[in-house]
Order: C-alpha cells, then sequence, then structure tokens
C-alpha cells in the first residue's frame, strides 16, 4: 500500500508538473485503443508488427531513423535470415575511407557498403545538419519514441490521428495562442504544430497480408512496432512473470500442506 501511494503521488506531481510546463494549454483526452500487448497477459500481435515495420520500412524510414534497434532483431516478427539479409542490403553504411585511405572513390563519391543483419537501421540522414536542413526541424529517433512520450503508444496514436484542418475554438481562443500557417496544426502535439505533416491516409501502402489498409489500421500498426521497438522484450517478461506466480502458488500450496502435516498431532 505505502508504494502504491508513492506512485499515485507521484504519478500527480508529474501530471501536475506536465500541465504547468504546458502553461494550461487545452490538450484533449488521449484516443484509447484496444492494443493486444496491453494487461498482464497481453502480447504482440506479430502479423500486426509485420504491417507496422512495412509502414515504417516505406514511409516513416524516409525521415526518421531507428537507431536502437538491428536488422537482425526483425527476426522476432518472423522474417527468415534471408529475408533480413534482404532487407538490410537495401540500405548502404558510409565508410570513413577506402581500402587506400582515400576519403572518395575515383566518381567523387563517399565509399559505402551494403548493411548486414548486425548493422543497426541505417538512418535516413548522414548527420542531424542534413536532416534539419531536408525537413526544417530535426525529426526524432523514434527507437524509445513510445517510452519516451508521456502516454507511450496512446500518444503517439492520438497525434497521428490528431491533425486538423481547422483550429478548435477551444484552441484559438485560448491566451497566448500564436497562428502558423507554416506548420501542421496537430491537437495532442506541445504547442500544437509540428514540422511533420499528416502522415495517416487510407491506402498509405499496400498491405502484404491483404489487410484493408485504412488510415487508423496504419496508425495502430505503427505505433504497436514502434512500442515493440521500444520494449522487445515484452511477450518474454510477461512470459517470465506468469511462470514465476505460478511456482510461487504451487510453493505456498506446498508450505501450507507442510505446516498442516508438521503440526496435526499438536494439540492447540
Amino acid at each position: 500500500m505505502r508504494k502504491l501511494f508513492i506512485a499515485a503521488v507521484a504519478a500527480l506531481t508529474l501530471s501536475a508538473s506536465a500541465a504547468q510546463a504546458a502553461g494550461g494549454a487545452y490538450v484533449p483526452e488521449l484516443k484509447d485503443v484496444n492494443w493486444s500487448f496491453e494487461g498482464f497477459f497481453g502480447q504482440y500481435d506479430q502479423k500486426q508488427l509485420r504491417r507496422g515495420f512495412q509502414i515504417y520500412n516505406e514511409v516513416c524510414s524516409a525521415c526518421h531513423s531507428l537507431r536502437l534497434v538491428a536488422y537482425r532483431n526483425l527476426s522476432a516478427l518472423g522474417f527468415t535470415e534471408d529475408e533480413i539479409k534482404e532487407i538490410a542490403a537495401e540500405k548502404s553504411i558510409r565508410l570513413p575511407h577506402g581500402d587506400a585511405g582515400a576519403l572518395l572513390n575515383d566518381d567523387g563519391e563517399f565509399f559505402t557498403r551494403e548493411a548486414k543483419p548486425s548493422d543497426k537501421f541505417v538512418s535516413p540522414f548522414p548527420n542531424d545538419a542534413a536532416a534539419i536542413d531536408a525537413n526544417g526541424a530535426l525529426p526524432p529517433d523514434l527507437s524509445l519514441v513510445a517510452k519516451s512520450r508521456l502516454g507511450g503508444p496512446e500518444y503517439l496514436y492520438s497525434f497521428l490521428m490528431g491533425y486538423m484542418d481547422e483550429v478548435p475554438e477551444e484552441v484559438a481562443h485560448q491566451k497566448g495562442f500564436i497562428l502558423n500557417e507554416d506548420k501542421s496544426f496537430n491537437i495532442y502535439f506541445p504547442g500544437y504544430y509540428t514540422s511533420m505533416p499528416p502522415q495517416m491516409m487510407d491506402e498509405l501502402v499496400e498491405y502484404e497480408d491483404g489487410t484493408e489498409a485504412t488510415a487508423v489500421q496504419h496508425a495502430e500498426d505503427i505505433v504497436a512496432f514502434l512500442n515493440w521497438a521500444a520494449e522487445p522484450e515484452l511477450d518474454e517478461r510477461k512470459s517470465l512473470g506468469l511462470k514465476v506466480m505460478l511456482f510461487l502458488l504451487v510453493l505456498t500450496a506446498m508450505l501450507y500442506a507442510l505446516k498442516r502435516k508438521i503440526w496435526a498431532d499438536v494439540k492447540h
């Protein structure tokens, strides 16, 4: 009870701090999604993770990096060794120099090699300056984004589905609000304006498994994949937790039976 009380106080404090940092800005309640990995018995849907990876690979990877995930980790999504090699080989890694120590090859280009399964996901830009120059702002790395945002997967889903063509009255009338027509309005984004335009739309990609390609489906799939990227051990951790609970229940029953046996002939 003491730990629960401390956790509750900490959560309320963080919520109050977040609201204060936002300056009392209007933020609607996050959208609720029934994730397959929620709850004590929740597990990742491997088919959904593969669809989410397809969205990242075909859409998100053009701007966002995934620096903490290696291509070989895709085996957890059901990809074979040959499929992973093929996926990795689509990307090139820039080398510092060639065999002779030259910085550029005969064509005046940087030396590169095909990515391998052991490599981390190749970033779309050579450095942060190039990323900012191409996007107007630095696209965040998505490796831990599902854990680093308050609200986790619910926030990511709400953000992806929170773009609006018009500013609602609750925001337009609040003190200090400034209209910015050069960026996209998102009701869930801190400050409301983001450099990333809306991404979720029907038929954004053509799913390989035949799933209906709606904007909602796309958003759920990519968020599930990003949650896996941030917490790939979730299934194993829950499985281990269940085994530990079962062991403790059996052990408790055995100890109780032993106690009854030892004290059976003792009069109370």
